[in-house]
């Protein structure tokens, strides 16, 4: 039995419908507009028959049957008379309506059963098992957004169900080194959304490199050039506060420049998977119609669904390329010509830098509540460069007579000499002292550790620490750079 629920977008109705076989002899159950199908859907771009579930090998599976208007799984076009196997949590579209697979009980679920699915394991923040977060993952599917951005679609090995909030992101080893032997690790927001658990994205544009000891563009054109389906990588996470989930709201204004799209992705789709009753206004800046990632996507989510407004604007649109919409950097006339609630709404703002301050600098500008303001940098961390940090962070270094900050680990009995440009973690690793980390640019929070002594400072906002964890002492060492002599409890 196939229990699913059934979400007429057009009218915002909801019931749940429970498919099953007539008989011991009959396999299938019809969907369609004709009355005598199991399921019926009455709908304009509902055909008369439109399509088929399969109960067969202890598996249920749906098929297109040639159907005027089409279907599509999980956002993904069926093709004609063909069989795709179905699992709780997937989203069959069929004409107005989206079914949402809630559960498979029987025959047809001893197929996902723990020992021969991923449905008995959970990857989730803090631990996926005994593996406290760290999984391999392999690549099983490289999706071209536009012409220098992919999407990498991965699968865990053993397989889980990726289960994460939608915003966050994760960290991937690289199968290369720094010049200094370290490995090279990078962190990538999540594009997918958790409602489809069995696959986790990421969308990764070519970029310069994100450190001066890496040659220009070496991990985003490695992943461009080199990962390719069937490899594997080591992945950790989830990671970030960055996201809807701890952060609800009725209404929301997301607003995204490059690819910053990326955590809006994720938090856009699975608002409009749970259909969630969530007003959303979304503003996204590309330089041209070429750049705008996910942008067929996005328009298909605002066509469905009344109550999401999506708006593009090109900051360097082309004489070559038509383009109807709006044009220019956001300001306020702009803001409000799109979003005239927007000081109504929470707002989620995710970019550059550069393009992040001035958001927050508009909206402050404009009386937007601050409170209602949640960030999320994209390459600002990485690359050393000092953000406007409160004099409490970009204190001067102390001076020393060697001229060289002191790192001692006192549980280890190892200390380590570092030049101005290295981290407490950087220091770790080359006095071989473990030390847990994630994303490496002060965001989330599993490098922290408390001071035992000594003093350091930062060139970069640590977005992973606490007010309590600044209080009572505590670093990030992925960010955090010694002044003077600094003593770690490890």
């Amino acid at each position: 039995m196939l229990k699913t629920k059934v979400i007429n977008t057009n009218t915002n109705d909801v019931y749940v419908a429970e498919l099953s076989p007539r008989s011991a002899q009959q396999s299938e159950c019809l969907i369609g507009r004709h009355p005598n199908c199991d399921l019926v859907l009455d709908g304009p771009a509902v055909s008369r028959v439109h399509g088929r579930i399969l109960f067969e090998a202890e598996q249920c599976f749906f098929t297109d049957l040639g159907s005027t208007d089409g279907s599509r799984l999980n956002n993904e076009e069926t093709q004609v008379n063909q069989s795709y196997a179905i699992a709780p949590d997937d989203v069959l579209r069929i004409g107005d309506f989206a079914l949402i697979i809630e559960a498979l009980t029987g025959a047809a679920s001893r197929a996902i059963a723990p020992q021969n699915s991923p449905f008995g394991n959970t990857w989730q923040a803090g631990g996926s098992g005994s593996s406290g977060g760290s999984i391999t993952a392999r690549c099983v599917q490289i999706i071209p957004e536009t012409h220098d951005v992919k999407t990498f679609r991965f699968v865990a090995e053993p397989e889980l169900l990726f289960d994460f909030k939608p915003g966050q992101f994760v960290t991937l080893t690289l199968p290369m080194q720094k010049p200094n032997g370290q490995p090279v690790t990078r962190s990538y927001s999540i594009s997918s959304s958790p409602s489809r658990p069995h696959t986790l994205d990421i969308t990764v544009k070519r970029v310069k490199a994100a450190s001066a000891d890496l040659p220009p563009g070496l991990v985003s054109n490695w992943l461009h050039d080199y990962l390719a389906v069937g490899m594997t990588l080591p992945l950790q996470g989830p990671y970030g506060t960055f996201n809807c989930v701890d952060h609800p709201a009725d209404k929301l204004l997301l607003i995204s420049a490059g690819s910053g799209i990326t955590p809006m992705m994720s938090i856009a789709q699975w608002l409009s998977d749970r259909a969630a009753n969530t007003d959303i206004t979304f503003i996204h800046a590309a330089r041209s119609p070429l750049d705008i990632i996910f942008r067929q996507r996005l328009e298909l989510l605002a066509a469905q669904h009344p109550d999401f407004k999506l708006a593009f604007t090109l900051t360097q649109p082309s004489a070559a390329l038509a383009w109807a919409g709006y044009r220019g950097r956001l300001n306020p006339a702009l803001l409000t010509a799109i979003c005239p609630d927007f000081a109504e709404r929470h707002a989620f703002v995710c970019g550059p830098e550069g393009f992040m301050s001035s958001t927050k600098a508009l909206l402050m500008g404009e009386g937007f509540p601050l409170e209602h303001y949640l960030e999320e940098s994209f390459g600002g961390a990485q690359g050393g460069l000092a953000v406007g940090l409160p004099p409490s962070l970009s204190q001067p270094r102390a001076e020393r007579s060697d001229g060289e900050p002191l790192v001692e680990f006192s549980a280890s009995h190892k200390s380590v000499r570092c030049d101005e440009t290295e981290t407490l973690l950087d220091a770790a690793e080359q006095a071989g002292v473990t030390m847990a980390s994630g994303c490496r640019m002060g965001s989330c929070g599993a490098c922290k550790h408390q001071l035992a002594a000594g003093e350091v400072c930062y060139e970069v906002e640590p977005k992973g620490l606490t007010a309590g964890d600044r209080a009572t002492g505590h670093v990030l060492t992925c960010i955090a750079k010694p002044v003077g002599k600094v003593v770690l409890a490890l």
